[in-house]
């Protein structure tokens, strides 16, 4: 694509209609109305005669989608910050640049994540059910007890910009807060958080009364809470989960659920999305969210302005800001 043309863009989903009537009016930009996720031969139609490619995490930009691309797509402009979902390494060696949006979910998905953190064990949703199925008949000294938060231990599994957010917040509710990361953070964020580091995951899983996952997803973390891990948790605990579903071997989760070796979960997330593990559906001490971290109107505005910025500098042959690269590798080029 010469500077002076206007580059074809492709967005996999609807988005925020101001973000859709920004790239409408800045390129030449082909919408999806309709919202159906794009199937494997639609992306391979489009990377096949577009510049930009916006896709969001439903879509599987494999090794064989970005084969089947034109000489013209240069750049994956991903509408999120995870890219899990595209694989990063074919599209940098045929010379596609990969961007995300980071950042800007960071408090947005704390606070669902907290919500989580005390909505499970107040029970507030099953309290829900009770009252709208014509349950409720009045306050009991016994009905629904659930636990306070104050006081308990939080560990945080993944202390990156999300595991912080999520670590200010409990402070603020007394949680006394632990982590286990790849390494320990910062001394002064450390101690500004007041977290206390576990290097030995297992350890900190049995010594917590509501574990947090936000790490990301990696080969290292698939299945990393597994039946072993989950087995050492604590009857009475309480799991919580804004990452990637398959962090949770979701299946060992079910069971471990029913048999009451932990006490409750609350989920976001899930191993095989949309599609949820039918043991959890009839839990009641299970929360299950529909992927609702970062659903605010200012997180969604946000990501697709980040969304705007790096094609707009890919464009103008400038550096892209949120440039992703596969594993070892560096930025061989401005843009």
């Amino acid at each position: 694509m010469k500077k002076s043309e206007n580059p074809k863009v492709v967005v996999t989903r609807r988005l925020p209609d101001e973000i859709e009537a920004r790239l409408a009016d800045l390129f030449d930009s082909t919408l999806n109305p309709n919202d159906i996720p794009m199937s494997a031969e639609a992306l391979k139609n489009a990377v096949s005669d577009c510049d930009v490619l916006v896709p969001t995490v439903t879509d599987r930009i494999d090794a064989d989608i970005i084969n089947a691309a034109g000489p013209s797509l240069r750049l994956i402009a991903n509408f999120g910050a995870g890219t899990d979902h595209i694989d990063v390494a074919a599209a940098h060696a045929k010379g596609i640049v990969v961007t995300n949006t980071p950042g800007v979910l960071t408090e947005d998905t704390a606070d669902f994540t907290m919500a989580l953190i005390l909505a499970v064990p107040r029970r507030m949703v099953e309290g829900d059910r009770l009252t709208r199925a014509g349950g409720f008949k009045g306050w009991t000294p016994t009905g629904l007890l659930g636990h306070r938060v104050r006081g308990k231990k939080l560990g945080i599994v993944g202390m990156g910009r999300i595991g912080q957010a999520v670590a200010r917040r409990a402070s603020a509710f007394g949680l006394s807060v632990h982590y286990h990361n790849r390494r320990p953070v910062s001394e002064p964020i450390e101690k500004e958080l007041g977290a206390q580091y576990w290097d030995d995951l297992d350890a900190m899983l049995a010594a917590m009364d509501i574990v947090s996952i936000n790490c990301p997803k990696t080969p290292l973390t698939y299945h990393l809470i597994n039946a072993e891990r989950l087995s050492k948790m604590s009857p009475s605990s309480y799991i919580v989960n804004t990452s990637r579903g398959d962090v949770i071997d979701e299946a060992a989760l079910a069971e471990a659920l029913a048999a009451g070796n932990i006490g409750g979960a609350g989920l976001d997330v899930y191993e095989h999305e949309p599609k949820v593990h039918s043991g959890l559906l009839g839990l009641p001490n299970v929360i299950l969210a529909p992927h609702l971290g970062s659903a605010t109107h200012e997180s969604r505005r946000e990501m697709g302005e980040k969304v705007l910025i790096n094609i707009r500098a890919w464009m103008d042959h400038h550096k892209v800001p949120d440039r992703v690269l596969p594993p070892g590798s560096t930025f061989s080029k401005a843009s």
